[in-house]
């Protein structure tokens, strides 16, 4: 009798619950730890098993992906229309394109090199596709409420994805870049407090070891949020997150209201 009780505490101990129970707690310590100004490594040294990767420090993520959204982000911007765009066609894409250089430059491979200067070209570079993005979308709204635009519905659906798509992008830029303070911020340890939850996080039994947020990850949300206009596995945490996702919603809804009903009325 005794050894069946052993053997079924056994059992027990080692079931996936149990596991995630115990992660849980461990994480729950660090988080505590961190909270009261403890590195990562004290962390460890102190008996936590092991640390997240999103909460110790890391290489940096790779540079490709992002530079792939802002490439895209760049060449929609192009191909929209004259009409729409905030002074000559090319006004905005070239600045666009030096800073990004810029920044390839600096971190050609991994973004992993902590500077003010480049930090602000990031942003700058965020700030200006984002203006020329809601240029973009204020006119086509303006003009489908004036009954200026969308004479065929296929152009019209064309230049309404472009900007929609653009949209997607700018925001995941937004988020990768003020998330724990950017990516750099979070290959370095900065600050363990995420501004957005993500399953991994939460659950991290699910998730590889060496699992931290990237921006495919930001795009993911950023995309999830601008078709359901509401979060969905990933959860924001501060007021600033909250604004933004809600702020991205209104937008998309718009957009894509007036282009799906314009389109519509054409075709009939």
């Amino acid at each position: 009798m005794s050894d069946e009780m052993t053997e079924k505490s056994t059992v027990e101990h080692h079931t996936p619950l149990a596991v995630a129970r115990s992660v849980r707690a461990e994480l729950a310590r660090l988080e505590e730890m961190l909270c009261h100004g403890h590195h990562p490594v004290e962390a460890v040294a102190t008996g936590v098993k092991h640390v997240p990767a999103w909460l110790r420090q890391t290489k940096g993520e790779p540079r490709w992906v992002v530079s792939l959204a802002v490439l895209a982000a760049v060449a929609f911007q192009l191909l929209l229309p004259d009409v729409l765009a905030l002074g000559p066609s090319w006004l905005l894409p070239v600045p666009e394109l030096v800073l990004f250089v810029v920044l390839v430059v600096a971190n050609p491979v991994r973004i992993s090199r902590e500077s003010k200067l480049l930090r602000l070209a990031s942003l700058t570079l965020i700030a200006v596709i984002s203006v020329a993005n809601a240029w973009s979308a204020g006119t086509l709204v303006v003009g489908l409420t004036q009954g200026r635009f969308g004479e065929d519905a296929g152009p019209l659906l064309m230049t309404g994805a472009a900007i929609w798509l653009t949209n997607v992008i700018v925001f995941a830029l937004w988020y990768w870049e003020f998330d724990r303070g950017g990516p750099v911020a979070r290959a370095l340890a900065r600050k363990p407090l995420p501004d957005f939850q993500f399953v991994q996080m939460q659950s991290p039994e699910l998730a590889h070891p060496d699992w931290e947020p990237a921006f495919m990850d930001y795009l993911y949300l950023s995309f999830t949020n601008a078709t359901a206009f509401s979060p969905t596995d990933v959860l924001p945490l501060s007021r600033w997150a909250k604004a933004t996702m809600l702020l991205q919603s209104a937008i998309s809804l718009v957009t894509v209201a007036l282009v799906i009903a314009r389109a519509v009325n054409v075709l009939k």
